[in-house]
């Protein structure tokens, strides 16, 4: 018997399983990731070639002006046909000024993108550590939840033969299941952050997102100059591009000349028959002159205006100043804190907790002084882990201060001394 519609069932089989699709991503690729897959930035990278498109039209003369005229003959007129030609002409450099001011907007919007990307970057970033952090977390917990099962196992038996006492037992098992909890807890907090890290990083919601390592070594970043930050470029650059409108605002108290040149004939006919024919050439000029308006109030808007964007530059830069400190600052602290728990306070306390333990299985200590020690070792661990989060915390606030945006998670991408 030939089986011919076996081949079908198993293409149908195939084709039926739902192709799983996912984004595996360590902290290294976030920035790369963020720059070419943010939606929000797509949709920035247009504003530049909005303003370009402007460039394009800018500092241009207005069209020339074609104008015809006839006149019928009266009794009193000849009759006439002429055409004539006009350009305006500007007598001040309104139209460098235009294109200047243009080109400008174009580097501000390629800027405004810039700062963009080191915003979203850090954003992304920050949740990536957090991501990890509460990985590592979950880890420890799970851990601890093994031992504090396994105690409470031995607690169980050592009850059921009358070597321990119920109420110890009991109480072991519910260090265990609280243990337990406390990991779905952080299973949840990771689900939660994993759906934030997705939309920072363009991933669809269909496919999985997958952040692989751990956090890297504490590591301080080398101290670079701020003075290359993206809105900081950007805040200098309007205050020049409001010294550009002040000096177009000037332009503007002249307007265009006008310059045409014109033709015409005339033809008138005699009482006797036959008609006298006449034509002429000539130029003509328009001079406005600025008697009434010279635009004082737009030149006032315009000065003060790039007195305000300097003064406002000026507070950005120091800002950024505070804000690059603090952040370096609070890295050389978190870094301390974790490396005197890990050097210090983590070995005495875990090598308290084998005593401990060792005493407790030959029955000379009681089970409270050992989850005591335990609950300990734990909160120093969690504390270990948690200052190593505020440190990378930190110093992706301290990299975004100063305007770097790839992460200095390798000793190789930057120049890096270890904290200890």
């Amino acid at each position: 018997m030939q089986l011919h519609w076996l081949p079908c069932l198993l293409l149908s089989l195939a084709l039926s399983v739902p192709s799983a699709r996912g984004v595996t991503i360590d902290l290294d690729g976030i920035a790369p990731r963020v720059r070419s897959s943010h939606p929000h930035l797509k949709a920035a990278r247009l504003a530049i070639d909005e303003a370009r498109g402007r460039l394009l039209g800018s500092g241009r003369r207005a069209n020339p002006t074609l104008s015809v005229e006839f006149q019928g003959e009266s009794g009193l007129s000849p009759g006439a046909s002429g055409i004539g030609i006009d350009q305006a002409f500007p007598l001040t450099n309104r139209l460098a000024l235009e294109k200047h001011l243009s080109a400008q907007a174009v580097e501000a919007a390629e800027l405004e993108v810039r700062d963009a990307e080191r915003r979203l970057i850090a954003e992304a970033q920050a949740l990536a550590v957090r991501l990890l952090a509460v990985k590592a977390l979950r880890s420890l917990r799970q851990n601890q939840a093994g031992l504090a099962k396994e105690l409470a196992d031995f607690a169980r038996d050592r009850s059921a033969k009358g070597e321990l006492s119920p109420l110890e037992a009991a109480q072991a098992l519910v260090d265990a299941q609280r243990a337990a909890v406390a990991g779905k807890t952080l299973e949840a907090e990771a689900v939660a952050t994993t759906g934030q890290l997705k939309q920072a990083l363009g991933v669809p919601a269909d496919e999985e997102l997958t952040l692989s390592g751990t956090l890297p070594e504490r590591l301080l970043p080398a101290e670079t100059d701020w003075k290359a930050r993206p809105d900081l470029q950007a805040a200098r650059l309007r205050t020049d591009a409001a010294r550009t409108e002040t000096d177009l605002a000037r332009a503007r108290k002249w307007d265009d000349l006008s310059a045409g040149l014109f033709a015409a004939r005339e033809h008138e006919d005699r009482p006797g028959g036959g008609t006298d024919r006449s034509g002429y050439v000539g130029l003509r000029f328009s001079l406005p002159l600025p008697f009434w308006n010279r635009n004082e109030g737009e030149i006032a808007e315009k000065t003060a205006r790039a007195e305000r964007t300097q003064l406002e530059t000026e507070a950005l830069a120091a800002d950024i100043a505070v804000e690059a400190d603090a952040a370096r600052e609070e890295m050389a602290a978190h870094a301390d804190l974790a490396a005197e728990i890990e050097s210090t306070l983590l070995p005495a306390v875990r090598q308290q907790l084998e005593r401990l333990e060792a005493a407790y299985q030959r029955g000379e200590t009681d089970l409270l002084s050992l989850l005591r020690a335990r609950e300990q070792r734990l909160e120093l661990e969690s504390a270990a882990l948690d200052a190593t989060r505020d440190f990378h915390l930190a110093r992706i606030r301290y990299e975004a201060a100063i305007g770097v945006h790839a992460p200095a998670a390798k000793a190789s991408s930057h120049s890096s001394s270890p904290v200890r």
